[in-house]
């Protein structure tokens, strides 16, 4: 509490200029002698401040003072208030104010250096996002319906600890509380969302690092895959890929390895080049896309 009111004490000055005793104590609701101990630290601190005695008079700082001076580097400042917009433009809500003052300290305006929209052509989770991160933070029980990956329906409540993106998607990590034990929950699966009244204290948190590492490794398992690709598959594979993952032939064509999870998005974004990629290894997948290909073909006899 205290370092929140000396903080805010630098701001006021900065701010007003000259601030008496009086008026500090009244608006953080202490006594004078409080205030002037208050005054005492941010002096031992290396903060200028200093009281005049007099109609006129009051605490102030020296002027063209800023924070920098005493606590921290440009570069630090520089890196405060990059992250602060960054945090921004994923959901402005409580950061606008806290970035305002902070650049008020550090005399700088903050750079406009990242500008994210979790929305894609056709649809939109920022409100959903938004309500989670809210959730979050101010540890909410959150309710949805949620769709498996068989398309099995089912009604849950969850302590959301933490929002997460793996392998092109966004997903929810959190304690469910219909099944008694840490879960993964894709957000696109989620409907009817609502944040509830009902907190929670936390009280998984002793094994909260522990069950979140298993879960990293526990989404799904990976393989090696080797894909030959048409010369006319160019313009989509440097949008999908890594360079170092394609080598490209002789004859015009390219042969891209990578690591992938073998769920239902991997043989869907690969019939999704049609006949312009052919699955070299593992077998599996081979045989896997033969049998999707031919399912699609008997719908259409």
């Amino acid at each position: 509490m205290r370092t929140n009111r000396l903080f805010q004490i630098v701001y006021i000055l900065l701010k007003k200029g000259t601030v008496t005793a009086k008026e500090l104590a009244e608006y953080f609701e202490v006594s004078q002698r409080t205030i002037y101990r208050d005054i005492d630290i941010l002096s031992l601190a290396g903060v200028p401040v200093y009281t005049r005695k007099g109609k006129s008079g009051g605490i102030s700082l020296l002027q063209d003072f800023v924070l920098d001076k005493s606590l921290l580097s440009d570069a630090e400042q520089n890196d405060i208030l990059s992250a602060l917009y960054g945090f921004a433009s994923v959901g402005p809500g409580d950061t606008a104010p806290v970035l305002n003052k902070l650049s008020t300290f550090f005399s700088k305006n903050a750079v406009p250096w990242l500008d994210v929209d979790f929305s894609d052509w056709g649809n939109s989770n920022l409100d959903l996002f938004d309500a989670l991160k809210t959730a979050i933070l101010k540890r909410t029980i959150v309710a949805f319906d949620y769709y498996n990956s068989c398309g099995e329906k089912s009604h849950r409540k969850v302590e959301p600890i933490q929002i997460r993106f793996k392998d092109r998607a966004w997903y929810m990590y959190g304690y469910c509380l219909c099944k008694k034990d840490y879960r993964i929950f894709k957000l696109t699966r989620m409907q009817n969302f609502t944040v509830t009244d009902t907190t929670f204290a936390g009280q998984h948190e002793e094994t909260e690092k522990s069950a979140a590492d298993n879960k990293k490794t526990a989404i799904v398992s990976t393989c090696c895959i080797k894909m030959r690709f048409a010369s006319q598959a160019a313009y989509r594979l440097y949008d999908t890929f890594d360079a170092s993952q394609i080598t490209p032939q002789e004859d015009g064509e390219f042969l891209v390895s990578v690591t992938w999870p073998l769920d239902d998005w991997v043989w869907g974004f690969i019939l999704s080049f049609g006949g312009m990629v052919e699955v070299l290894q593992p077998a599996a997948l081979r045989t896997l896309i033969q049998d999707k290909a031919a399912e699609i073909v008997d719908k259409y006899k």
